[in-house]
C-alpha cells in the first residue's frame, strides 16, 4: 500500500511540474501609437495629388519614357521583386509545417550484441527453440537489419502555434510587397528629380552661353575703345578676366550635366548615354497643390504600410513563441518491410507498421524559449517605434514640401523682378559708359549681377519642381 501511495505522490508532483511548464507568460503591454493631426497645414481638401497616376501627374513625354525604362530595368527594383519571392517561400515552409512529413526510406545495418547482455543471451537461446523454422533463425554473430518503407512525423497544431507562424510569414510577404512599392515611389521620384536637374542645368548652360556671347562682344568693344584712347589696358584685362571666368563656368556646368546623365542612366539600368529631354523649367506647374487629408497618406505611403505589417508580423511571432511553452502533440509512424535477412525482406511476414503519439512540454532548462520570447518582445516594441517613426517622417516630409512649394513660388516672383531690373541695369550701364557717365567697372559689375541673378532664378525654379516631386512621393504617389 505504501508503495502505491508513494508512486501516486511522485506522479502528482510530475503532473504539477508539467503543468507549470505549460504556463505562458503574460503578454507585454504596448504603448499606443501616436495620434495624427487632422489636416496638413490647415488644408481641408479630401483628395490630394498622391492619388494621381504618375503618368497623369508628370506631363513631359520624355520623362514618362525614362520612368517606364527605370521601372523595367532598375536593379534595385529587380532585387525587391526577388525579396518578394524569398518571402513567398517562407509561406510555403510555414504551410508545410502544418502537414505530416512522410519520408521514403531504404536502410540497412548490422549489430553485434554482447554475449552477456539480455539481447545477446535471448538471441542465443532463441536459436535452440523448437518453435522456430530456418527462416526465423537468427544469424550470428552479427544481426543485420533491413528496412524499406515510409516513416512519418507530424506535430498536431492543437494550440495554433504553427498557424500563427504561417500568419507571420504571410504578413511579412505582404510587407515585402509594400517594400517593392516603396522602391517604385522612390525610383520615380529619383528619376524625376534628376530629369528636372538636367533641365535646370540646360537653362544654366544657355544663360552662361548667352553671357559669354555678350562678354565677348564687350571685350571687342573695349579693345576698340582702347585704340581710340577712350579706355586703357586695365579695362581690357578686366573684361577679359570676366569672360574667362564665365567660360570656366560653362565647362563646370557641362561636367555636372555628364554626372547627372550618368546617374540617371544608372537608375535606368543601362550604360552611360545621352538623355533625351526637351522643354524648360517652370512649365506645367500647378497653381495650387492639394495634399489631401492625413488618413489618405497613412493608407497610401508604402513605408507606413510596410512598418504596420512588420508590426503585425512581429506580434504573430511573439504569440507563436509563447505558444511554444505549451505541450506539443507529436505523432510518429512507419509502414514498410523490416527483416534481418535480405532474402526475406519483401516477404508478407516482414510487413511492419507502427504509430505513436505523445504530449511533450518543456519543464527544465527553458532558457532558450525564454530568450526567444524576450527577443520577440523587444522586436515587437521596436517595430511599434518604427511604425510611429514612419508616420512622423511622412508628416514631416509633407509639411516641408508644402512649405517649400509655397515659399519657392514667392522667391521665384521676386527673382524674376530682380532679373528684369538687373537686365535693364546692364543696358543702362553700357549707355552711360558710351556717353562717359559710367566706368567699365560698373558694366562688369552689372553683367556679373545679372548672370548671378539669372542662375539663382533657375535654381529656385528647379527647387519648385523638386519640392513638387517630393510632395508627390511623400503622399505615397507613384506606386500604383
Amino acid at each position: 500500500m505504501k508503495t502505491y501511495k508513494k508512486a501516486y505522490q511522485i506522479l502528482l508532483a510530475v503532473t504539477l511540474i508539467f503543468l507549470g511548464g505549460c504556463k505562458v507568460m503574460q503578454p507585454i503591454q504596448h504603448a499606443s501609437s501616436i495620434r495624427t493631426p487632422e489636416a496638413f497645414e490647415s488644408q481641408t481638401d479630401s483628395t490630394g495629388i498622391g492619388s494621381m497616376q504618375w503618368k497623369s501627374f508628370f506631363k513631359d513625354a520624355n520623362l514618362i519614357a525614362l520612368i517606364d525604362t527605370a521601372l523595367l530595368n532598375n536593379p534595385d527594383l529587380r532585387m525587391a521583386i526577388q525579396r518578394i519571392e524569398m518571402a513567398k517561400t517562407n509561406i510555403l515552409l510555414a504551410k508545410g509545417a502544418l502537414l505530416p512529413a512522410v519520408n521514403a526510406e531504404i536502410s540497412g545495418g548490422v549489430r553485434k550484441f554482447g554475449d552477456y547482455t539480455m539481447d545477446g543471451v535471448g538471441n542465443y537461446d532463441t536459436n535452440f527453440s523448437e518453435n522456430i523454422d530456418s527462416d526465423r533463425r537468427l544469424p550470428a554473430p552479427f544481426m543485420p537489419d533491413y528496412f524499406v518503407g515510409f516513416r512519418s512525423t507530424w506535430e498536431v497544431d492543437i494550440w495554433g502555434k504553427l498557424r500563427t507562424q504561417r500568419k507571420a510569414a504571410y504578413t511579412r510577404f505582404l510587407a515585402t510587397q509594400k517594400g517593392r512599392n516603396l522602391v517604385v515611389t522612390s525610383l520615380i521620384a529619383q528619376v524625376a528629380r534628376l530629369y528636372y536637374e538636367l533641365l535646370a542645368m540646360d537653362s544654366e548652360l544657355a544663360i552662361i552661353q548667352k553671357n559669354i556671347t555678350l562678354q565677348q562682344s564687350a571685350v571687342e568693344n573695349i579693345k576698340i575703345q582702347k585704340e581710340g584712347g577712350r579706355a586703357n589696358e586695365l579695362g581690357v584685362r578686366q573684361f577679359t578676366a570676366q569672360l574667362l571666368n564665365t567660360q570656366s563656368l560653362e565647362i563646370q556646368i557641362n561636367q555636372r550635366i555628364v554626372e547627372a546623365e550618368n546617374n540617371l542612366n544608372l537608375l535606368l539600368g543601362r550604360f552611360p548615354q545621352k538623355i533625351t529631354r526637351s522643354g524648360r523649367l517652370n512649365e506645367n506647374l500647378p497653381e495650387r497643390v492639394q495634399a489631401g487629408i492625413p488618413s489618405k497618406m497613412l493608407i497610401r505611403r508604402p513605408d507606413i504600410q510596410q512598418a504596420e505589417l512588420e508590426l503585425l508580423a512581429n506580434h504573430a511571432d511573439l504569440q507563436a513563441v509563447r505558444l511554444a511553452f505549451l505541450p506539443s502533440l507529436n505523432i510518429t509512424g512507419l509502414l514498410g518491410f523490416n527483416a534481418f535477412k535480405g532474402s526475406l525482406l519483401f516477404n508478407s511476414g516482414s510487413l511492419a507498421y507502427s504509430a505513436l503519439g505523445g504530449l511533450a512540454a518543456p519543464i527544465f532548462n527553458r532558457k532558450a524559449l525564454k530568450a526567444g520570447q524576450k527577443r520577440f518582445e523587444a522586436a515587437s516594441i521596436e517595430s511599434l517605434y518604427a511604425y510611429n517613426k514612419a508616420i512622423l517622417t511622412g508628416f514631416q516630409e509633407v509639411s516641408t514640401s508644402l512649405k517649400k512649394i509655397e515659399n519657392t513660388k514667392k522667391i521665384s516672383d521676386f527673382k524674376k523682378q530682380e532679373v528684369d531690373v538687373l537686365q535693364l541695369a546692364v543696358v543702362t550701364s553700357r549707355d552711360l559708359f558710351l556717353t562717359g557717365y559710367a566706368t567699365y567697372l560698373e558694366i562688369i559689375a552689372a553683367q556679373k549681377n545679372v548672370l548671378e541673378a539669372e542662375l539663382a532664378l533657375t535654381e529656385v525654379q528647379k527647387d519648385q519642381h523638386l519640392a513638387l516631386v517630393d510632395l508627390y512621393r511623400s503622399l505615397g504617389g507613384g506606386w500604383e
